[in-house]
């Protein structure tokens, strides 16, 4: 049962880079959510100058 424990450097690089890019795939993701939930909020109650 040992013999399947054994992970090739070629794989195991895939691995990595598949787990570094779901990573960043969420991080960018949650950021444009909260990036767009400021934006909501900046312009619902954001700066209203108005001048005559």
């Amino acid at each position: 049962m040992h013999h399947l424990l054994y992970i090739d450097p070629g794989s195991g690089s895939y691995l990595l880079q598949a787990l570094v890019a779901a990573a960043l795939g969420v991080a960018f993701f949650f950021k444009n959510i909260v990036l767009y939930v400021k934006m909501f909020f900046y312009r619902l109650f954001g700066r209203k100058n108005k001048k005559p």
